[in-house]
């Protein structure tokens, strides 16, 4: 596995995606966080929301990448990061290459769905207009924690 080399800002800004994951426990979701961040600054937030909202589409990243094109005024996020608990899915890397986003750091792969380095190396398809840099494994112990928490105490519910 490759080791990355990971910044202040990419550990303040995870933590904040984490921040968005415990929120999204809190209400019974999937505890899934993303944030997107443009010079610095975060401008745009999600969590997962499917059972809250009704909708398969409701992924963190897919409503961090909406909250941050509305404070923008602009689908194109190319100067962006994307920040996020867990591995894109297929649907949510697509739409980031589509939105444009620049970079994306990832906690922990998602061995089911990932669409980054598990099932699928969607931001490695060469024919691509957009190229997504990507680096992975940070707090991965804290967050792969929080996800196999949430899921023994739903099982415990049953």
């Amino acid at each position: 596995m490759t080791e990355f080399q990971f910044t202040e800002d990419d550990i303040r800004f995870m933590r904040l995606a984490i921040e968005q994951a415990q929120e999204a426990r809190a209400e019974g979701e999937v505890p899934i966080g993303a944030v997107v961040v443009r010079d610095g600054e975060v401008i745009g937030r999600g969590r997962n929301a499917k059972a809250i909202a009704k909708t398969a589409t409701s992924h963190a990243e897919i409503i961090a990448i909406e909250d941050a094109s509305r404070n923008t005024g602009d689908w194109r996020l190319d100067e962006c990061s994307l920040y996020v608990t867990v591995e894109p899915c297929l649907m949510c890397a697509g739409t980031i290459i589509h939105s444009r986003i620049r970079n994306v750091v990832f906690g922990v792969p998602e061995p089911k769905f990932g669409g980054v380095i598990s099932l699928a190396h969607t931001f490695d398809i060469q024919r691509l207009n957009h190229r997504v840099n990507y680096k992975h494994g940070i707090f991965e112990d804290e967050i792969r924690e929080m996800l196999k928490s949430f899921f023994r105490e739903l099982r415990g519910k049953k």
